[in-house]
């Protein structure tokens, strides 16, 4: 080959492997770095074979005519592929260590090839799987450092509660109302948003956590059986909480059995004190459990903030909270409870009820244009979303739903919500492919509008939606889901 032809086949080659590596890191990158679960466990499998297999097989076969095909069909396809997403690769150090790993080695193979005019082609494989084993390697080592260092960290606060909480629904917002109401008289600290893996706790301990922290709430998720075990006895907790329990990433779990299981690895501590649990996962006795879902009374919930009553004990507290939705009422009671083993006197928990902000994301209540907004885009459970549509029931004007139904579920509680659905709305706007078949067979509305994907989602909301209406979003999973 001419000099300028090997130089075109050298970038030609170098941006291919490239490029399919930002697709791998991008999907690995939502399903928590784990290539099994974006093989086997992928929403989307057909991407893979358009987006890597097929670009891939025409690299070894279409010869000198790679680069037209490469330039032409598989950038662009890529690019606006890429383009559409709702939920983009973050640049972490993750993802630049690999990046630049991957880079590298690809670097590393062409020239060496060129320089020896060893290869009849360029190497595509064997840099992917050489940057995707080294970076596992790579955060291998580096996880156990960081690990050690928020160990350390943990050790020299010698003082510190750390308040554990877990469970199918509520985790978040049970961790933001149980650090509200303890702020009132404790320095807490509570890990941002949805942080819930043993990386992001450490990640939140070495970088975020105050050294004059008195209280420490945190939340656990799983998506496997060990994985609250692992977070459980490395943060090891005095206080630990198991909410609700039901049928959420079925797919992983295979069985409601396995689910409980999992939250009740929380319960082996070394350090555990207290329990507190919900009716939904068991009733077995035990000395340190507290269970809770039962303690609350007259409960009514309304887009203008909710008010119940919570018997403790001999006792019964009046409570008014502007948090929107009555299945909160179970949160904010275990949380009330964990205050009161805290020290707190009624007439505090009561204030610091009444002054509980919204979690956002969760049933937030905006007002724009005119219209309301019920914003419950972070809820993926059955409990929550047929609350909001009850919220909504009660609002005189038109309702409208923009949801893909329930993920990571079974047809069965998407069926449970499609029927609410058709009993409240006037217009159903369906995002996202998942779940689409089962509600087009069986929604029932006026005005049913079914979208591929969120991107014409804005002017759908424009042309469909007037001054008065309330908008539920209802679960805002990523188009990749």
């Amino acid at each position: 080959m001419e000099g300028y032809e090997i130089l075109a086949a050298f970038v030609t080659n170098v941006l291919f492997v490239t490029v399919l590596g930002w697709y791998l890191i991008t999907n690995l990158q939502w399903y928590d770095y784990k290539l099994s679960r974006v093989i086997l466990k992928h929403h989307k499998p057909h991407w893979h074979i358009i987006y890597f297999f097929i670009p891939f097989v025409a690299y070894h076969t279409t010869g000198q005519f790679f680069a037209i095909f490469f330039y032409f069909a598989i950038l662009p396809a890529l690019l606006l592929w890429y383009k559409k997403l709702d939920k983009k690769l973050i640049l972490t150090w993750r993802v630049k260590r690999f990046l630049i790993l991957l880079v590298s080695l690809v670097l590393f193979q062409d020239v060496l090839c060129t320089l020896k005019s060893a290869c009849g082609t360029y190497g595509v494989f064997m840099p992917l799987a050489l940057a995707y084993i080294g970076s596992v390697i790579i955060e291998k080592f580096l996880f156990l450092a960081y690990k050690k260092e928020a160990k350390k960290r943990l050790s020299e606060m010698s003082n510190l509660q750390i308040i554990c909480i877990t469970g199918s629904y509520g985790k978040t917002s049970i961790k933001n109302f149980v650090a509200q109401i303890l702020s009132k008289k404790f320095r807490v600290y509570a890990t941002p948003r949805s942080v819930n893996t043993l990386g992001g706790i450490m990640a939140d301990i070495n970088n975020s956590l105050p050294q004059d922290t008195e209280i420490y709430v945190c939340e656990a998720g799983a998506r496997e059986r060990g994985d609250i075990y692992e977070i459980t006895t490395f943060l090891e907790p005095q206080t630990v909480v198991v909410g609700k329990v039901g049928k959420a990433h079925i797919e992983y779990f295979k069985s409601l059995k396995n689910i409980i299981a999992t939250k009740l690895e929380i319960m082996q501590s070394p350090r555990l004190t207290s329990a507190f649990i919900h009716t939904s996962v068991t009733d077995e006795p035990h000395d340190k459990v507290t269970f809770f879902g039962d303690e609350i009374l007259n409960p009514h919930a309304t887009l203008e903030g909710t008010d119940f009553e919570l018997q403790l004990g001999e006792e019964t507290l009046k409570l008014h909270t502007d948090v929107l939705g009555e299945f909160q009422t179970m949160n904010i009671a275990v949380a009330v409870k964990i205050a009161k083993s805290f020290g707190l006197s009624n007439e505090e928990i009561i204030k610091a009820v009444k002054l509980l902000k919204p979690v956002e994301h969760r049933l937030q209540l905006i007002k724009a244009g005119g219209k309301i907004i019920l914003d419950d885009g972070y809820n993926g459970n059955i409990d929550g979303m047929l609350e909001g549509v009850r919220l909504c029931s009660l609002h005189e004007g038109r309702k409208v739903i923009v949801t893909p139904g329930l993920v990571e579920s079974s047809d069965e509680l998407n069926l449970k919500l499609i029927h609410a659905i058709n009993e409240v709305f006037d217009i159903v706007i369906v995002t996202g492919m998942l779940n689409a078949d089962l509600f087009d067979k069986n929604l029932k509305v006026k005005n049913k509008i079914m979208l591929p994907n969120k991107e014409a989602l804005v002017d759908v909301l424009a042309l469909q939606t007037k001054a008065g209406d309330i908008i539920l979003f209802a679960n805002d999973a990523p188009n990749f889901i």
